[in-house]
């Protein structure tokens, strides 16, 4: 939980002009970890193999609620 909300608060202060909230989600499953925009699934722990890096995570989002969005160092390889 710890992790998810780290993310949360990244998200929300790199997109905070497009994003109107972020919501945490508690699990019964154990290390379950997925984001969701509205109703779709852009990533999940599991299926992924593991966590992706903050910035991945960021640019996975951007690409779908805001594709021309300039991420700034998150953008570099």
């Amino acid at each position: 939980m710890l992790r998810a909300a780290y993310i949360a608060q990244e998200f929300l202060t790199t997109f905070e002009e497009v994003v109107g909230g972020v919501m945490l989600i508690p699990s019964s499953i154990n290390g379950r970890f997925s984001i969701h925009v509205d109703d779709r699934m852009i990533y999940d722990r599991k299926a992924s193999g593991g966590f992706k890096e903050v910035k991945e995570l960021k640019q996975l989002i951007r690409d779908v609620i805001a594709p021309g969005m300039a991420l700034g160092h998150s953008d570099k390889p």
